[in-house]
């Protein structure tokens, strides 16, 4: 085991920032989304799908 992980450090090291890269963005989606932010990060109020976007009720 220490030596295929020795083998393939480099891999695995690029592999778990990726991971964290992926995961603090999907963190700060969810964050925005519930502060009532949109996601795409314009306006709601020209969108086409505002209603369906968060869920509102026209």
């Amino acid at each position: 085991m220490l030596a295929w992980l020795s083998a393939n450090l480099s891999t695995v090291i690029i592999s778990a920032v990726l991971l964290a890269i992926v995961i603090a963005i999907f963190v700060y989606l969810i964050n925005r989304k519930k502060s009532g932010k949109s996601a795409c990060g314009c306006g709601c109020e020209n969108c086409a799908l505002r209603g369906g976007c968060r869920g509102e009720k026209e």
